[in-house]
C-alpha cells in the first residue's frame, strides 16, 4: 500500500526540480530572490500538508486490516508503480506545464511546490513503512479497490487493508524495492 503512496514521489520531485531550475533562469515579474523565497515557503507548506493529510484514514484502515486471503488480488510493486504513473501522466504533465508557466510571474515557486509535494509523499510512505515494521506486516490494498487510475489507497472504495508477512512480495516496508541480496 505504501507503494501506491510512494509511486508519485519521484515524478513529482524530479519534475519540480527541473521546473524550478528552468524557472530560476527566467527573471519573472517578482524577481528571482522573491520567487525562490516564495518557492521555499511553498515547498515547506506542500511537504507538510501532503505528509500529514488523511493520516487518520490511513491509521483507521490499518487498524482494521485483515489477513489477505486467496480471493484478494494483490499485485507486484513494479506493476503498481507503472499503473499509477500511466493513470496520472496527464496530471503530471499539466502540473509541470503550470509550474513552468508560473515561472514567468514568480520564478522557481511552482517547481518548488511540485518538489514539496513529492517530498511529502515520500515522507508519508516512510511513515507507513515505520508502521509496517512496527506491526511486522505489509499493508496491501486490493487492486479492484484502487480506482480507475490506481491512485487512491485511502479513497472511498477502500473498505479495509489486507496484510501479509513482511517478506511477501517484492517491496519492503515503506514501498521501496526489495533488493535480491538482502535477507529479511
Amino acid at each position: 500500500m505504501a507503494v501506491v503512496v510512494r509511486a508519485g514521489a519521484a515524478p513529482l520531485w524530479w519534475l519540480g526540480v527541473f521546473a524550478a531550475g528552468v524557472g530560476v533562469l527566467v527573471p519573472g515579474i517578482t524577481g528571482r530572490r522573491i520567487g525562490v523565497m516564495a518557492g521555499a515557503a511553498l515547498f515547506i507548506v506542500a511537504c507538510a500538508g501532503v505528509a500529514y493529510v488523511r493520516r487518520g484514514r490511513y491509521t483507521g484502515l490499518a487498524a482494521g486490516a485483515a489477513r489477505a486471503g486467496r480471493h484478494d488480488v494483490l499485485q507486484d510493486r513494479a506493476v503498481t508503480v507503472r499503473n499509477w504513473r500511466r493513470g496520472h501522466r496527464w496530471w503530471l504533465l499539466l502540473a509541470f506545464a503550470a509550474a513552468l508557466g508560473s515561472s514567468f510571474a514568480v520564478p522557481a515557486a511552482g517547481g518548488m511546490l511540485l518538489a514539496g509535494a513529492g517530498t511529502g509523499l515520500r515522507l508519508k510512505a516512510a511513515w507507513l513503512g515505520r508502521r509496517e515494521r512496527g506491526d511486522d506486516v505489509l499493508l496491501w490494498v486490493r487492486v479492484d479497490w484502487l480506482g480507475p487510475r490506481s491512485g487512491a489507497p485511502a479513497g472511498k472504495p477502500v473498505k479495509a487493508y489486507r496484510t501479509t508477512g513482511i517478506a511477501a512480495g517484492d517491496a519492503t516496508p515503506g514501498g521501496a524495492r526489495r533488493r535480491g541480496d538482502v535477507l529479511v
